[in-house]
């Protein structure tokens, strides 16, 4: 007989009651920059009854978080790559729940085309791609949406590309549609993320740690609360 334990978390406003198996389960986290920061706080929100691990080296994606390396996953196309070369080569993959999320680095706009890095149309066929290979390799998933852009914070800042919020709405209407669809769980980080001040953010689109930890504990509340 496997045995439980209460575990009492306080997260956000409230006071969680949990009962959970006393075996740990594993969750991969595939996700964008803003998802790198809210990790460590994650990790130690949930430590009781999961293992959080990146797909990559955090410390590598920190250096230039624009640029997509490590454990920032990055675009859609990136994630699709980076799990069919997962499903064909790592043997080992012991992860129960993989936490997703990707847009954005699709959305970035080029300055002088105005063209999108992952289209709409590209970005609805990756995900339905990424599902498939997910319910392939029989994980369970978690959908996390993006956050929000503030325009004139961002396109301000002259990182090199543009993006605009308008453009977070459309990437995830047509993600939380599809997820819903497949009875995939959402967690609406853009829904709670929007109530932030402007000065949450640390640059043009990163939120700084205070932030972060509260979209952690968010993120974490909503996987506590799950029976997985």
């Amino acid at each position: 007989m496997s045995l439980t334990k209460i575990i009492f978390v306080s997260l956000v406003s409230t006071s969680i009651i949990l009962i959970a198996d006393s075996s740990v389960k594993n969750i991969l986290l595939v996700g964008d920059s803003i998802s790198i920061l809210y990790a460590p706080y994650l990790k130690e929100y949930i430590d009781d009854c999961f293992n959080l691990r990146l797909k990559g080296n955090q410390s590598d994606a920190i250096i230039n978080l624009d640029n997509p390396k490590g454990a920032n996953a990055g675009n859609s196309r990136m994630i699709l790559d980076y799990l069919k070369h997962f499903k064909e080569t790592d043997v080992n993959f012991n992860d129960d729940i993989i936490l997703l999320n990707c847009g954005l680095h699709d959305i970035k706009t080029d300055p002088i085309s105005n063209v999108n890095a992952i289209s709409l149309s590209e970005y609805k066929s990756n995900l339905d791609s990424i599902y498939w290979i997910i319910m392939q390799l029989n994980k369970k998933l978690i959908w996390v949406n993006t956050t929000p852009v503030n325009d004139s914070i961002h396109n301000s800042k002259q990182v090199g590309f543009y993006r605009y919020n308008k453009d977070v709405e459309n990437y995830n209407s047509i993600a939380d549609s599809f997820f819903t669809e497949h009875n995939v769980p959402i967690i609406d980080l853009y829904s709670f993320t929007k109530s932030f001040p402007k000065e949450a953010y640390s640059d043009h689109v990163h939120f700084k740690p205070k932030y972060a930890q509260l979209q952690a504990k968010y993120i974490a509340e909503f996987i506590l609360n799950k029976n997985y």
